[in-house]
């Protein structure tokens, strides 16, 4: 059990949060995109003010790593980092679609499968395009992340195998291509004590990123555009 800063900038939606021994003490949270820059420092400020916690005694800091907003990804690891380095704490990475699965692990659908059902963590990508990853039951690996043009042919492939259960951003780009029973989409994201649940694991495990050299999962190259 730790004391962990968690910093999430990967949607549209930003959270910061600390947890202690896996329980939420406390979470800031921002709904307004373009300002997530901005919201990281302040909000981490008003958690430290509002738990008591100082920075100094944060064990590690965790921080999602992609897929997901190019520009969310770049604000939120940089900060990270940058706190990582200056408190010389470790630094967890999380993964956007491993968060989703673990959420999916707990829809009702899921559980009436008994475990006989594979997840498709999917995030939008544009177009018919998704960048995606399938994972069994207990959150093991199936399909390693990637960007994914979707259509129903693929999705009909996937349920000769297992049932599935498609969730994120673009569940309901995927719903509107195949109608089966053998396949539920949830829409919902993943939430905090999903990050939280996830980084108690690595921090047990001492899963660490290398710090100065770990750097953002866009699955797909990034261009800047001037």
């Amino acid at each position: 059990m730790a004391t962990l800063l968690h910093i999430d900038t990967a949607g549209e939606k930003a959270m910061v949060a600390i947890s202690q021994n896996g329980i939420l003490m406390a979470i800031q949270e921002n709904e307004v995109f373009q300002t997530h820059a901005s919201f990281l420092q302040v909000a981490i400020q008003k958690l430290v003010a509002e738990t008591a916690i100082s920075l100094n005694n944060i064990d590690a800091i965790a921080v999602t790593m992609g897929p997901g907003s190019y520009t969310g990804l770049r604000v939120g690891l940089s900060s990270a980092k940058g706190i990582a380095y200056a408190l010389q704490k470790p630094l967890i990475g999380l993964s956007t679609l491993v968060l989703l699965a673990n959420a999916a692990s707990k829809q009702t659908w899921f559980i009436e499968k008994k475990g006989q059902v594979q997840i498709f963590s999917m995030i939008d990508a544009k177009r018919m395009e998704v960048f995606g990853a399938i994972y069994d039951s207990k959150l093991n690996c199936l399909l390693a992340e990637q960007a994914i043009v979707i259509d129903s042919n693929y999705l009909t492939s996937l349920t000769q195998k297992h049932p599935t259960i498609c969730i994120g951003s673009a569940a309901s780009k995927a719903k509107a291509l195949l109608e089966d029973p053998a396949i539920f989409f949830v829409e919902n994201s993943y939430k905090i004590l999903d990050c939280i649940q996830l980084a108690e694991t690595a921090f047990t495990k001492h899963e660490f990123e290398d710090t100065a050299y770990c750097s953002p999962s866009y699955l797909k190259e990034f261009f800047y555009k001037k």
